[in-house]
């Protein structure tokens, strides 16, 4: 029943910026864990960022310093703030909330994913 919508993606010069944002339509603050992945054209999905329900950060060597991820349990949104953007960020960016069941098993919620292009 969890639902998730990116928005923010488009086309940015090389060092430019641009903010994502998901919006959760259940309660973000069940989650224990958001995150922002991503897939460029021929690679693997990857982890670009996350951020737990107690505000413990990780982000991907190749984004740090560049990118800072958010979570605003009250409005129940995720962001990823992106500056500093390179070709090698081209990809499409997906959304992603885990919660772990009373087993252990991670429980994903995935967005349908937003399109970020860099180049001049």
């Amino acid at each position: 029943q969890v639902r998730l919508v990116e928005s923010g993606g488009g086309l940015v010069q090389p060092g430019g910026s641009l903010r994502l944002s998901c919006v959760v339509s259940g309660s973000l603050a069940s989650f224990a864990v958001a995150g922002w992945y991503r897939r460029a054209p021929g690679k693997q999905r990857e982890l670009v960022a996350s951020i737990t329900s107690g505000g413990t950060y990780n982000y991907a060597d190749s984004v740090s310093g560049r990118f800072t991820i958010s979570r605003d349990d009250a409005k129940n949104t995720v962001d990823l703030r992106m500056n500093s953007l390179k070709p090698e960020d081209t990809a499409v960016y997906f959304c992603n909330l885990r919660r772990f069941s009373k087993l252990y098993s991670p429980d994903d919620s995935w967005g349908q994913g937003t399109q970020v292009t860099v180049s001049s």
